[in-house]
Order: structure tokens, then C-alpha cells, then sequence
């Protein structure tokens, strides 16, 4: 039982912000109140990521400039973890004991678009849950990823500053050509099916966060 069992049900899904809105490129506010105000927004977050299969999410991914992300999210070994995670800091391997592992990363705030993005594989992420508890998660593969992901997003932000000049602009030309495919209120609204080439359609297997 994860502890935010209780606030993976029962919340609104709420409109995906997207890269250029503000919010997405400020360092948020650390979360100070943990009560029913905040609980609140975590089952939208919940709700909001879960339909738009996603791994993890951002307060800032709903327009929120509060330090808090959620996940639901595999390791390298396949198993799952879930829960909240608010004022994270991130520690990455050094040395020796840093190893890059180089995968096409996605965002649910660029929506269809995916570049290779060079990130450490392992990652230790810390800060306190939605009730203000402390937590420690140590993650692989995926989940190391969706650790480092979300918290770049609290910290003001998104994968795409950390792309070369080419493959940002490829990223981009991803982006447009899929654009078609979801709407302004996206998930809110579905995903138009069939508004763009067969040729053009995004990766379905690909995780976005």
C-alpha cells in the first residue's frame, strides 16, 4: 500500500499545460500546508496523468506553480511504484558509479513528440509526501528517469532545455505535425484519431511524463 492510495481515485481531470505557458518555465513554490487543499490537487493530478497515460506528472503540468509531482511508474525491473512526492531534490551517481543511459524521452506537456535524451540511470530522489511525511525513493531505468523528469519540471524546466539545438528543433517539427491530434483541452478532450498521416502518428509504446 503506497500511501497515496487514497488519492488515486475520485479526483477531476484538469487540462495539460503546454511548454511556453509560464508556469512551465518558473521555479515553483515549495509546498508549506499539507491538508485537504492540497490532497485535492494531488486525486487531479492522479486523474489528470492517468488519462493522459502518463507516468508522472507535475503541479506545474496542471498549471499549478507549487513544488509537488505524482507517478506511477516501472523500474528497470519492472516494478511498480506509486505516490507523491512534494519539494523533491534529486541525487545523481558520480564517478565510477555514473552511467548514462541514452532513451527517447517524451513530455506530456509537448504532447506526441519524442527525442534521445542522455540521462544517469540511476537517481535518489528525496522530500515529503502529501501529508508531509519524509520520503526517500531510489530509482532505475524508467522510474530513475520519471524522478528526474518531474523534478526539473518543479525546478522551472522541461527536457527540451536539455537537448542540443538540432534535436530541440527536431523535437519541435514533432510537436506541430502532431499538433492536430490534441485538442487545446487535451485529455479532457481525447486524442483526435486519424488527424494526422499514419506517417506522423506518435509512438504509442513510448512513456510520457
Amino acid at each position: 500500500m503506497s500511501p497515496a492510495d487514497d488519492l488515486l481515485s475520485g479526483g477531476n481531470v484538469r487540462r495539460v499545460t503546454r511548454w511556453g505557458e509560464p508556469v512551465m518555465h518558473e521555479p515553483t513554490r515549495p509546498v508549506t500546508e499539507f491538508g485537504p487543499e492540497l490532497h485535492d490537487l494531488v486525486r487531479d493530478m492522479f486523474a489528470t496523468m492517468y488519462a493522459a497515460e502518463g507516468v508522472g506528472l507535475a503541479g506545474t503540468q496542471v498549471g499549478v506553480d507549487l513544488a509537488v509531482f505524482v507517478y506511477d511508474c516501472p523500474d528497470d525491473d519492472g516494478e511498480r511504484h506509486v505516490g507523491v512526492v512534494c519539494n523533491p531534490e534529486v541525487r545523481l551517481p558520480e564517478g565510477r558509479e555514473r552511467k548514462l543511459d541514452a532513451t527517447d524521452e517524451g513530455c506530456l506537456s509537448w504532447p506526441g513528440a519524442y527525442q534521445s535524451l542522455s540521462r544517469p540511470d540511476k537517481a535518489w530522489c528525496t522530500g515529503v509526501d502529501e501529508n508531509g511525511e519524509p520520503v526517500e525513493l531510489v530509482g532505475t531505468g524508467l522510474f530513475a528517469r520519471c524522478l528526474q523528469h518531474e523534478t526539473d519540471h518543479c525546478n522551472g524546466i522541461v527536457f527540451g532545455d536539455r537537448l542540443s539545438n538540432r534535436a530541440r528543433r527536431a523535437l519541435d517539427k514533432q510537436r506541430e505535425d502532431l499538433a492536430p491530434r490534441y485538442p487545446d483541452d487535451w485529455p479532457i478532450s481525447t486524442k483526435v484519431r486519424g488527424a494526422v498521416p499514419d506517417d506522423a502518428e506518435d509512438e504509442t509504446e513510448h512513456a510520457e511524463v
